[in-house]
């Protein structure tokens, strides 16, 4: 049979359509909806996360969730639990629900626009914190000795002898709120408390740092900059740092103050001085943003046709700090720290993720290509904690893949 021009022609392009998104749904470029067996599930199993999570906010851990589940690209689950808010009146929940991030800042805003940075050539994880900011001290003991610089991979593996915290306070009575020139040169000039690269000590100070570095590099705030060069190219629509007002009605609020939820602008205290720029907290986003990022990262750097970073950078920031095993975290991530029970006990080694004090959740395993994101707002009730349930929703996931 002889066929006409027009009509090979489109065969050829219905044939080339068909390898194009053929090809981009095997190697999960684009996060696709699927059923659950799709991606190698067990349904049934996988459904159990649905009484875990019910039970949990029954029992007044959390005003509700949302739950997104992905595995080699397909989407196999992804719902909404409960309310958003429950005081001072009830507000129902939904999948596009807007959550306050809150630590999941650092690995997905942070350490990501400095891994940026590494990538240009701009800086290197071996540079000393002093080389950008000046002013900043380093650990001193009994004797008076200084001891060794603090460097950009120590702020990122949070061993560089920061305390965990500050004041906040005493910075907000003496400078008011928001005060972030204060705050940077309170932390600058704190006393470090352990010799640098000796001890893992979890500190935000480290991260507000870290977005300070950006800022004097770049003339451009955490927000500013992860938003051009992260969120906006990835297509991540709903994650931004203060968010505007129109966004405000689908954002869960956390605690409630004098009977007012706080709703849109940042939970942490620290973060309300940097005035919700910060590089350890601030950030707000979704389920379905979250996962295309996860996805981004499972593919190599690569999403939608848009490269990050490059499968090293991603390989970096995803394992553990080989000169700082003991601290279990990569460039941003943690793999096997104190702080990683929301990885759950049966997915295997190199499985990385992070969580925040609100409630939120990140769950990444690149052996099987899972991504398990848990968002919830549980610092909403005063009794609130989403910390045993991350692990359990984690572990169902796990063992309801049957196929690999």
């Amino acid at each position: 049979m002889i066929l006409k021009p027009a009509f090979r022609k489109l065969l050829i392009g219905l044939f080339c359509l068909t390898f194009i998104f053929g090809q981009s749904l095997v190697a999960g470029d684009h996060l696709v909806s699927g059923q659950a067996q799709n991606a190698g599930f067990n349904l049934e199993k996988l459904r159990r996360v649905d009484a875990v999570i019910q039970q949990h906010i029954s029992d007044g851990k959390i005003p509700g969730a949302t739950l997104l589940v992905a595995r080699k690209g397909y989407i196999a689950y992804r719902k909404a639990y409960g309310n958003a808010q429950i005081t001072p009146t009830v507000e129902k929940i939904s999948e596009e629900t807007i959550f306050d991030m809150a630590s999941c800042t650092k690995p997905v805003a942070t350490a990501s626009s400095i891994m940026l940075l590494v990538e240009e050539g701009k800086l290197r994880l071996l540079d000393p914190v002093k080389q950008f900011i000046p002013e900043y001290t380093d650990f001193v003991d009994s004797a008076g000795n200084t001891g060794d610089p603090i460097r950009i991979y120590h702020l990122l593996t949070h061993t560089s002898g920061l305390p965990p915290y500050t004041d906040v306070s005493a910075l907000k009575a003496q400078f008011g709120s928001p005060c972030p020139e204060q705050v940077i040169q309170k932390i600058a000039t704190i006393k470090k408390q352990n010799p640098t690269g000796t001890v893992f000590d979890y500190s935000c100070l480290g991260y507000i740092t870290l977005a300070e570095i950006i800022h004097r590099m770049t003339g451009k705030t955490i927000d500013e900059f992860s938003q051009e060069r992260i969120f906006t190219p990835l297509g991540m629509k709903n994650t931004m740092f203060c968010p505007p007002e129109k966004f405000l009605p689908r954002i869960a609020p956390t605690e409630v103050i004098d009977g007012k939820p706080l709703r849109g602008f940042v939970h942490d205290p620290l973060a309300q001085l940097m005035d919700g720029k910060s590089g350890n907290a601030g950030l707000f986003s979704t389920i379905d943003d979250m996962a295309i990022f996860c996805q981004m990262l499972l593919n190599g750097g690569t999403y939608g046709g848009i490269r990050l970073f490059s499968p090293l950078t991603v390989q970096a920031m995803t394992s553990v700090y080989s000169d700082l095993a003991f601290a279990g975290r990569g460039l941003g991530w943690d793999l096997n720290s104190a702080y990683n029970s929301n990885l759950g006990d049966l997915f295997p080694e190199g499985t990385f993720g992070h969580t925040g004090f609100t409630g939120t959740s990140i769950c990444v395993d690149p052996k099987t290509e899972t991504i398990v994101i848990l968002l919830t707002n549980a610092v909403h009730i005063p009794t609130g904690n989403a910390i045993r349930l991350r692990s359990l929703v984690t572990n169902i996931v796990a063992s309801s893949i049957v196929k690999f």
